[in-house]
C-alpha cells in the first residue's frame, strides 16, 4: 500500500500493471507485468487542465476484457489497451494538483484512471468530484459508479418494471446484478437472480433480498430452472450473461416482455460467439430487446445519487464488495472476475482512505 501524505515535489515509488500483448481467449496473470519506478511529482503546468491524482482503489470491470482485444472493426467510444502501456479503469483517487477550474488539491473523485499509484489525467473532463463522504468511497467505484449507473438506468429508464411484474437479473451477484436487483425490489417487484456458485445463491436470497435464486452451473436445464422460477413468465430480464441464458430466457418471455443487455460475459472469451436458437421468439412474442451501456446514461447520475445515498444510509440497500490490497494483487484479481472468483464487486486497494 502506498503512503497516504504524498504531495507535489515528493519522490515516489509508482507502480504500475502494464499490459503486454492482445489476448485471445480467456485473460491470464501471465498477460500483465508489474514495474516500479521512482518518479518526482511535479506540478501541473501552467495552462495545462490535467490532473494529477493519487489513485486510491481501482474497479475490475468485465468491459476490460472486451478492451485487451486486437478488434478488427474498433467502436467507438472505447478504449483499447495498447502493448507496453499500463491499463485503465474506473477509480477513485485524491487530486494532488490540478490545472482544471473543478478540481482542486485534496479533493477526491471517481473516474477513469490508469493501473498504477499516481496518474496525470490529461482528460479530466470525465472525472467526477465526490461530495458525498460519509458513505464507503469504494462506493464509488461500485453503487456511486459506473455500475450503479447503469444499474439505475436499467431499472429506471431502459426497462421499467412496475410493482408486481416478474423480473429476472443474469450475474446477478456482481457489480451491477446485486444493485439493480435492489432497486427492482424497492419497486415492489418479484425478482430472481442467477450466479455461480452456492454461496453467491445465499448471498442474493438472504443479505440482497431476492425473492429466489439459482445456480446456473447446477442446472441441467436453464428452461426448466427458469420455469420454476417463473411459472406465469419473465416481463423484464437484464441481461450480462448471453448465450444459453439468454437463449432459455428467450423461451420463458411473457408476451411484450423487455430485454435490456448491458454485457454477454459468456461470450467474451471465446473465439466464435454462440448461435442463439430461439431468436424467432423475439417476434412470435413482440418482444422489446435494447442494449445500452452506462455511457448513454451518466446524465442519470444526480438521480442515481438521490436515490441510493438515503438507502445507503439507512441499511436499506446492501452493496457486497470484495476487496484485494495492492496492486501487486490487480492482475489476478482482474482475470479471477471472469472465472467467478470475486464474491461481490472486485477492487483493488492500493491506499485506502488519505
Amino acid at each position: 500500500m502506498g503512503k497516504n501524505n504524498v504531495k507535489v515535489g515528493d519522490e515516489v515509488q509508482n507502480k504500475q500493471v502494464i499490459f503486454k500483448d492482445y489476448v485471445t481467449g480467456s485473460p491470464k496473470e501471465s498477460d500483465f507485468h508489474i514495474t516500479t519506478s521512482t518518479i518526482k511529482l511535479q506540478q501541473v503546468p501552467q495552462g495545462s487542465n490535467a490532473v494529477l491524482v493519487k489513485n486510491l482503489y481501482l474497479s475490475c470491470d468485465p468491459v476490460m476484457q472486451f478492451q485487451m482485444r486486437k478488434m478488427e472493426h474498433p467502436l467507438s467510444g472505447y478504449i483499447y489497451y495498447v502493448p507496453g502501456s499500463p491499463i485503465n479503469g474506473f477509480g477513485v483517487a485524491k487530486v494532488l494538483d490540478s490545472g482544471h477550474g473543478e478540481f482542486s488539491a485534496g479533493d477526491l473523485v471517481w473516474g477513469t484512471s490508469s493501473w498504477e499509484e499516481y496518474s496525470l489525467i490529461q482528460n479530466p473532463e470525465q472525472l467526477k468530484k465526490i461530495h458525498h463522504t460519509d458513505v464507503p468511497l469504494t462506493h464509488y467505484a461500485g453503487i456511486l459508479g459506473m455500475p450503479g449507473i447503469t444499474a439505475y438506468a436499467a431499472i429506471h429508464e431502459v426497462g421499467l418494471p412496475k410493482k408486481g411484474e416478474c423480473v429476472f437479473i443474469s450475474a446477478a451477484s456482481g457489480a451491477v446484478g446485486q444493485i439493480a436487483g435492489q432497486f427492482a425490489k424497492l419497486l415492489g417487484c418479484y425478482v430472481v437472480g442467477s450466479a455461480g456458485t452456492k454461496e453467491k445463491v445465499h448471498l442474493l436470497k438472504n443479505k440482497l433480498g431476492f425473492d429466489d435464486a439459482f445456480n446456473y452451473k447446477q442446472e441441467p436445464h436453464l428452461d426448466a430452472a427458469l420455469k420454476r422460477c417463473f411459472p406465469q413468465g419473465i416481463d423484464f430480464y437484464l441481461d450480462q450473461v448471453g448465450g444459453k441464458m439468454l437463449d432459455a430466457v428467450l423461451l420463458n418471455m411473457k408476451f411484450h416482455g423487455r430485454i435490456a443487455i448491458c454485457g454477454m460475459i459468456s461470450q467474451y472469451n471465446l473465439d466464435e460467439p454462440e448461435v442463439l436458437r430461439n431468436v424467432m421468439l423475439l417476434a412470435l412474442k413482440r418482444l422489446s430487446v435494447k442494449g445500452f451501456t452506462h455511457r448513454d446514461h451518466h446524465h442519470l447520475y444526480p438521480k442515481l445519487l438521490d436515490l441510493a445515498l438515503p438507502y445507503i444510509r439507512d441499511k436499506k440497500i446492501v452493496y457486497v464488495e470484495d476487496i484485494v490490497d495492492g496492486l501487486e494483487n490487480g492482475p489476478a484479481a482482474l482475470v479471477g472476475l471472469f472465472t467467478g472468483r470475486n464474491f461481490g464487486k472486485q477492487i483493488v486497494a492500493l491506499a485506502h482512505q488519505c
